[in-house]
């Protein structure tokens, strides 16, 4: 297995941040070349190549913890070997020297990453906080190594210059011109001293990205809200039943425990009667990373800021944020910005009817209160029933994990001829009993393509949440390698032989998080690099997905009653379609202000920065309704705080957004609707199979035959004006 350069270096990013610890992280590290310890002979199974069927497959059942420190310092040992080797070759630099020897490169760091990800995001234990929090830091050391490596960019930059260039495939020239960027990007033009304190900065940031992860799932796991019958009033049997069980998985003063993560506080704040209770639960949820203890976030915060911004500076850029858009969509903050601020106004706008319908049913009913954000789901849930006589509760009776899972198979097949068969029972090895595998093979040829892995539920030391990883990337240049990709979600595990029923919103997402496995499975790409990805365009083809559960062909042979097996009645769905912009007010501010925090932190010189007090004031700035609060405090804005990939970045979700309903559109438009062949393989051919191996505004020109226009943003959103 071939891992790319680039593709290495963005895994760097992503894995030196923390899944959960209750140390604080110190950094120790030094420029050192990591040596070899026992742990990292041949024989460690971490580093040993992939054996069995399907091209191979991780030894999961076999990954041990006291492998990995050593497994790591093997693995970056070797991979810096087989830099030094290219960057020192006398040979004239070529493509095949230099560029596709770099992709080669790093095989064996791959897989150790492979199982590294699965301990950090799945399966974390204090055993393995320990090496996280020592091994961080000299994992960004050793990918400075790399990247400021004086000879290795001479001969990339001779490459991306020179006369060779002009032969090279388009996909080949794409490689070459983001594996230059990419070292310019991580300071490999900077000499002497700055070169020196950008490494130095590299390290103490990855050792404060950690620390930050670590003290938010400490909050996650160490806080939950305990309650007995006489305060259940508003909760369903099948709720009831999962917070019995996460009271008796972690007791506390009450017979139900609401654990402190978003798939257990939303539907508690949406269905319970006790006002009390749901201001302690939304008070334990959004206060994560925030109790002023030794796991508060906010001095850590500061320091991230101070330190980004510093960097940045040594190569030439204004603000982190100038730095982090140059090759992005959105190609400068002025225009994510703008983006937002379109539709800022609009959102806000509908805040306030929003508020004004739950206030009138509050008032109706004697209630003598003024909406808070603790309330807000709860009578939104309340004004879905008063005016499209809508039931959530209702809904979830024909939203079934095992039919849910079936639907996105079957969409796949119809878009991507993808045919999904369940891989027997101790075949593939898992990392949790909970973890199902499925073989996915082309339909018409029954070629073999990949397996999809699985991992539903929630459960101590997994991260919150929902996402998607691929543990081997599609690529041709090295033997073909074919696809492991995985979706991995949040849902509370019921009480046994009871269904998995979900909310609307969980089964978007479900399908939300199946694209980005189909945007790994369906990868036509020749090197490793370019399976990574564009952040503000990643997030389109995966949104794109979700508009799949909502057409008739899923609703009709999927959507099934969980009792009786009658599929959902025409009134109902009616009713979901009628409701389709509804609480579009409070769904779009809560992000919206995250995204806007976000660029403000990223655009602001954070000398003396109080993180608290900006948040507090940004808002204030904007104008942000009082009955609601941002979708990730500060504090525990994890996408921004415990790593790199979305800071300055979260608005990727909006611009994806804007792309999702132009996209959608040309669907609506076609004669075979949703299920349009010809759309559907314009689709496939120049927006998933091809990954990065295009600039992505040419990839969408091909497939839409125009640049994006916004306004089917807002018709989605129901924001646009009359016509």
């Amino acid at each position: 297995m071939t891992h790319g350069f680039m593709k290495t270096v963005s895994m760097v990013a992503l894995l030196i941040t923390a899944a959960c610890s209750e140390d604080n992280a110190t950094n120790t590290s030094t420029n050192e070349t990591p040596a070899i310890t026992d742990a990292g002979t041949t024989d460690n199974v971490l580093l040993t190549e992939w054996q069995g069927p399907y091209g191979g497959v991780p030894a999961f059942d076999k990954m041990n913890i006291a492998d990995l420190k050593g497994a790591l310092e093997a693995g970056m040992e070797k991979n810096l070997s087989e830099i030094e080797a290219i960057a020192n070759n006398p040979a004239a630099p070529t493509f095949d020297n230099t560029i596709a020897a770099m992709e080669k490169a790093g095989s064996d760091l791959g897989r150790v990453f492979t199982y590294w990800g699965i301990w950090r995001s799945n399966k974390s234990s204090p055993e393995f906080r320990a090496v996280q929090q020592e091994m961080a830091p000299k994992i960004s050391a050793f990918s400075s190594k790399i990247t400021q490596n004086d000879k290795l960019f001479a001969r990339i930059k001779a490459i991306y210059e020179g006369s060779e260039m002009q032969s090279l495939s388009p996909e080949q020239q794409r490689l070459v011109w983001l594996t230059y960027d990419g070292f310019a990007s991580f300071g490999a033009t900077l000499t002497g001293e700055a070169k020196e304190r950008y490494a130095a900065i590299n390290q103490e940031l990855a050792g404060l990205h950690t620390q930050f992860a670590n003290n938010v799932l400490h909050d996650e796991e160490e806080y939950a809200i305990y309650f007995d019958d006489a305060e259940a009033s508003g909760l369903s049997e099948t709720f009831l039943a999962a917070a019995a069980a996460a009271a008796e998985a972690k007791p506390g003063p009450g017979k139900y425990a609401v654990r402190n993560t978003r798939s257990a506080m939303d539907p508690f704040l949406t269905y319970s009667d006790n006002r009390e209770l749901r201001f302690h639960v939304w008070d334990m949820y959004y206060s994560r990373g925030d109790h002023g203890d030794e796991y508060d976030n906010n001095a850590i915060i500061a320091k991230i800021l101070k330190l980004r911004h510093e960097r940045v500076q040594l190569l030439g850029y204004e603000n982190y944020a100038a730095w982090r858009l140059q090759n992005r969509m959105a190609k400068t903050p002025d225009q994510a910005i703008g983006l937002m601020e379109a539709v800022w106004p609009s959102a806000v706008a509908r805040v306030a009817q929003e508020v004004a319908d739950m206030q009138a049913i509050a008032d109706s009913e004697g209630a003598d209160i003024k909406i808070e954000p603790w309330d807000y789901r709860y009578y939104a849930e309340k004004v879905r029933k008063a005016k499209y006589d809508l039931n959530s509760d209702e809904v979830k009776q024909y939203l079934e994990l095992n039919k849910l899972t079936e639907a996105m198979f079957f969409v796949a097949g119809e878009l991507f001829n993808f045919n999904f068969t369940p891989v027997p029972e101790g075949t593939v090895p898992v990392f949790h009993e909970d973890v199902k595998v499925w073989e996915v093979t082309d339909k018409t040829s029954g070629a073999h393509i990949g397996l999809w892995y699985l991992d539903p539920f929630a459960r101590q030391g997994k991260r919150s949440g929902a996402w998607a990883t691929a543990y081997r990337s599609h690529e041709t240049f090295d033997g073909k390698a074919t696809v492991l990709s995985s979706n991995n979600s949040n849902f509370v595990k019921p009480a046994e032989g009871q269904p998995l029923l979900v909310s609307w919103d969980d089964a978007s997402t479900f399908f939300h998080e199946f694209g980005h496995a189909l945007h790994a499975l369906s990868s036509n790409v020749e090197y490793p690099t370019l399976n990574s990805g564009v952040r503000d365009y990643t997030e389109f083809q995966s949104q794109l997905l979700e508009r799949w559960l909502s057409t008739d062909a899923v609703i009709d042979s999927y959507l099934l009653h969980h009792e009786t097996g009658e599929p959902m009645p025409a009134e109902l769905i009616a009713k979901i379609k009628a409701a389709d912009t509804f609480n579009q007010g409070f769904a779009t501010t809560e992000y919206l202000a995250s995204a806007l925090v976000d660029m403000r932190f990223h655009t602001t010189d954070p000398e003396g920065i109080d993180p608290d007090a900006f948040e507090r004031e940004t808002l204030a700035d904007l104008g942000m309704p009082s009955e609601l609060v941002m979708r990730h405090r500060s504090p525990h804005f994890g996408h921004i705080f415990s790593g790199e990939g979305y800071s300055a970045g979260y608005y990727s979700y909006m611009w994806a957004d804007v792309l999702t309903s132009d996209a959608a559109e040309a669907f609506a438009e076609a004669p075979g609707g949703f299920y349009d062949k010809a759309v559907a393989k314009k689709l496939v051919d120049n927006l998933f199979a091809i990954r990065n191996a295009k600039d992505p505004a040419d990839a969408y020109r091909a497939f839409r035959g125009r640049d994006v226009r916004i306004e089917a943003l807002m018709r989605d959103r129901g924001f646009a004006s009359e016509d």
